[in-house]
């Protein structure tokens, strides 16, 4: 344990209105000249990878955070640019690293990475600073102001999000934060207290359950996901449509039709409601689905395989890593149109106009075998 000690002083003003205020309220002049604060943390230690320093505005949290590793590992915020935060990101960093790690920290809407950190919500910010955060490529680091300019659900999700993502990584890092709700969502290595300078190892809470009900339905509630879809596509013909719902509001919506011949099931539309983007409710929302659907659990009433394919780099990643799912192949370049617009001319006796496929998206397609299996 090293010994943090703070010790600031200031002078106070000398006008008209600041000798009125110690007058009216009989303050000394050395009141509010001097701020002193002594605790002790674990940072010339290594067995932690996550530090958390919590406690009210004006307690010393920042004055703390920049007395750590003598004041070099501080971080407030980036500076951004004005190109597309997919560019800003991780300039020499790899386009596979750059896009898991939007994605890891919630931020997978495709359509925000092009566009510019100044024109993005104050939500997408904060995790568009995260993602950066786990590519800067420090070792230690201090992050002030965490979760403080969110919404509590995004911070809270945001926040377990990050946490999940570095403990991937090496490194340690400290999150200054005035708000005590991320405390279960980040699981600390570590904690201290500003309130009253107290300081634990581990964290004593359990992370919150998130629970979610599954219902299927029509395509009525696709209005409120689709603008979210990375695809403008049209409706997929006999499609079962999934949502799943979170204290009735919207976290999810999926849909599966079958490919010819009932052989198998096909998954399809998957959307995550931004603020519930990086808590992992999309895999488990499809591990259900397509488990009900090997289980016969369907209009059909019978056991069918469910095959997925994505273009999210993000997505195809988290799906390589789960043991439910089977790899099957992919296209680096899409998939020409020119055999089927051929195919449907033949058919309708003349040029049809119409194609399959024609796109340059690369695509991966996976199969989900089961837990059974995995």
């Amino acid at each position: 344990m090293k010994e943090i000690s703070v010790n600031l002083s200031c002078e106070t003003g000398r006008s008209y209105r600041a000798d009125r205020v110690k007058s009216l309220f009989n303050v000394t002049a050395k009141a509010g000249q001097q701020f002193s604060a002594q605790c002790h943390l674990p940072t010339d230690e290594e067995d932690w990878q996550i530090g958390l320093v919590v406690g009210p505005s004006g307690s010393g949290k920042s004055s703390i955070g920049r007395a750590v590793w003598d004041g070099r590992a501080y971080h407030s915020r980036f500076r951004w640019g004005n190109a597309p935060i997919i560019d800003e990101i991780g300039r020499d960093v790899k386009f596979d690293a750059v896009t898991g790690a939007l994605s890891a920290v919630g931020l997978g809407a495709v359509p925000t990475w092009l566009r510019p950190f100044k024109v993005i919500s104050t939500g997408e910010k904060f995790r568009a600073e995260l993602a950066r955060l786990l590519l800067c490529g420090r070792k230690r680091i201090v992050v002030d102001e965490f979760t403080s300019v969110v919404d509590r659900r995004v911070a809270r999700i945001g926040a377990a999000a990050f946490a999940k993502a570095w403990r991937r990584r090496s490194g340690q890092v400290i999150l200054l934060s005035c708000h005590r709700d991320i405390i279960p969502w980040v699981h600390p290595d570590w904690m201290l207290n500003t309130e009253d300078y107290s300081f634990r190892r581990g964290c004593l809470q359990r992370r919150p359950e998130i629970k979610i009900t599954i219902h299927r339905t029509n395509w009525r509630p696709w209005a409120t996901f689709e603008k979210h879809h990375y695809l403008k596509l049209p409706h997929m013909i006999a499609a079962t449509n999934y949502i799943a719902l979170h204290e009735g509001e919207p976290v999810a919506h999926l849909a599966v039709a079958t490919t010819t011949g009932l052989k198998s099931a096909r998954m399809c539309r998957l959307v995550v409601m931004p603020e519930w983007q990086g808590a992992g409710v999309g895999l488990r929302f499809m591990n259900w689905v397509a488990g009900q659907w090997l289980k016969g659990n369907n209009r059909y009433h019978k056991r069918m395989t469910t095959v997925f394919h994505t273009s999210h780099p993000g997505l195809a990643a988290a799906l390589r890593r789960n043991a439910c799912w089977l790899y099957l192949g992919g296209r680096i370049l899409g998939q020409s149109g020119l055999s089927s617009a051929a195919t449907l001319a033949k058919a309708h006796g003349g040029n049809h106009g119409s194609k399959y496929g024609g796109h340059m998206r690369a695509v991966q397609g996976f199969r989900y075998i089961g837990e059974n299996h995995a």
